[in-house]
């Protein structure tokens, strides 16, 4: 059989041979070979190196008759050539156990898948440890540094991230990116969106893009910020919960009066933005830049816009007169932060109003300025619905479509704002005459 030798020819060398040998190739049997190459000179008096090493010769199951290279043979001094020399009996006598099975395996084949497995084990430990290291913090916090910081302010950019940080749970925050399942986001997405409705929704939008932006570079396989979006609407998340805290509109008018006892200017914003049936963010981040008085125009800039349109908001009578009141405040922004001027109002402002009016359990900023007046005006028929959704800068997928409902809503929006207006202050009643163009 290949490879097997006949009893008694094995270990023929003993120490002190190995210890001595002389240039050569020197049997110990069955296959095991020292092989001794002195330090000569080469064909022009170089130099050549001298080695010691083990070899075993075989014959391969193929028929074929190869060499495996055993390892250096170590011999300054008697002890070492003994090692040395039991070391190379065992690994030997492994080549030939594999030659002597049925059917016989190839020692080098073997020996090669061996370390082709062990480099293996290597890429795939550090592949677990890289996905171990990529926690939805770490990625998130890269894909803030990449690409929010660069084309957004210094303030959205800061609340960008923080909102994430302060408000995800830290087994979330903490976890590798690609062990996080959407039913598990799903229920901390649950909670945020009762706890804090507003926040909530754009921490989901900015999950969404991170994991997007993961997943195409393949630190993760699957978007569960995406995957929960038609779930928060099933699970009473998203849509119902912020409508469950949106204030019907037959309150309004009372809203609006106790509001309007209240003093700071958080509640002028807050007015405002319900008059204007505008975004928390588009209100705080106003400049007087935006703000045309005389043609009575609120310009919203693309860049602040969560559809990334630029927006035109009518300005009502009663709209104007809080602009006229802030100006004489001063600061950079229309809505200033009371503690500097030269600092935009804070959303946890309009928050912290609401709760100190008691209405916490009844209605968010989001929902008394946006979902109230929606539902007012479809549930009533005050307007088209395209108008609705055009006050409300609802993003048009169809562009040429979108181009064209700006341009010809103009007089509709500004008379559907002012019915608006006069509803909310007491000058209107809940059974306004509908406005919809008959055209």
């Amino acid at each position: 059989m290949a490879g097997s030798t006949r009893k008694g020819a094995l270990h023929r060398l003993t120490t002190r041979e190995v210890f001595t040998a002389t240039d050569g190739d020197h049997t110990d049997g069955g296959g095991l070979m020292l092989r001794v190459r002195l330090d000569r000179k080469g064909a022009k008096g170089h130099d050549i190196a001298g080695q010691v090493s083990w070899v075993f010769r075989f014959s391969a199951p193929t028929g074929e008759r190869r060499e495996m290279g055993l390892g250096v043979c170590e011999r300054h001094n008697l002890q070492a050539s003994g090692a040395s020399l039991a070391a190379a009996r065992l690994a030997a006598a492994k080549a030939r156990a594999m030659l002597a099975e049925m059917p016989p395996r190839d020692p080098i084949a073997e020996r090669a898948c061996a370390r082709a497995a062990a480099l293996e084990a290597i890429r795939v430990g550090a592949a677990e440890r890289a996905q171990t290291d990529a926690t939805l913090a770490r990625i998130a916090r890269q894909y803030h540094a990449r690409v929010i910081e660069p084309v957004k302010s210094a303030k959205h950019g800061a609340q960008w991230i923080s909102s994430l940080e302060r408000l995800l749970p830290r087994a979330i925050w903490q976890a590798p990116i690609a062990s996080i399942t959407a039913p598990v986001l799903l229920d901390a997405m649950i909670d945020l969106y009762r706890r804090v409705p507003e926040t909530a929704s754009r921490i989901r939008q900015r999950l969404d893009v991170i994991f997007a932006d993961a997943q195409f570079h393949g630190v993760c396989l699957t978007n569960p910020a995406a995957a929960i979006k038609p779930k928060l609407r099933e699970a009473g998340g998203r849509h119902a919960l912020e409508s469950h805290r949106a204030l019907p509109y037959a309150q309004a008018p009372a809203f609006v009066t106790a509001l309007r006892a209240q003093p700071g200017i958080a509640a002028q914003a807050l007015e405002f933005g319900l008059l204007t049936a505008a975004r928390t963010g588009e209100i705080i981040g106003a400049t007087w830049s935006e703000i045309d008085t005389d043609a009575a125009v609120w310009t919203v800039p693309a860049a602040r816009m969560k559809g990334g349109e630029e927006h035109r908001v009518h300005l009502s009578a009663r709209a104007l007169a809080i602009l006229e009141r802030m100006r004489e405040i001063g600061g950079g922004f229309v809505f200033p932060n009371p503690r500097d001027l030269q600092k935009s109002q804070s959303n946890m402002g309009m928050l912290a109003l609401i709760k100190r009016m008691k209405y916490q359990d009844r209605t968010t900023a989001h929902g008394v300025c946006r979902a109230t007046f929606s539902t007012w005006a479809n549930e009533l028929g005050i307007a088209r619905p395209d108008v609705i959704e055009a006050c409300l800068a609802h993003r048009e997928g169809d562009r040429i479509r979108a181009a064209y409902n700006r341009a010809k809503f103009g007089a509709e929006r500004r008379a559907l704002l002012d019915a608006w207006s006069a509803f909310v202050t007491g000058m209107g009643s809940s059974n306004v005459v509908p406005i919809r163009s008959v055209a």
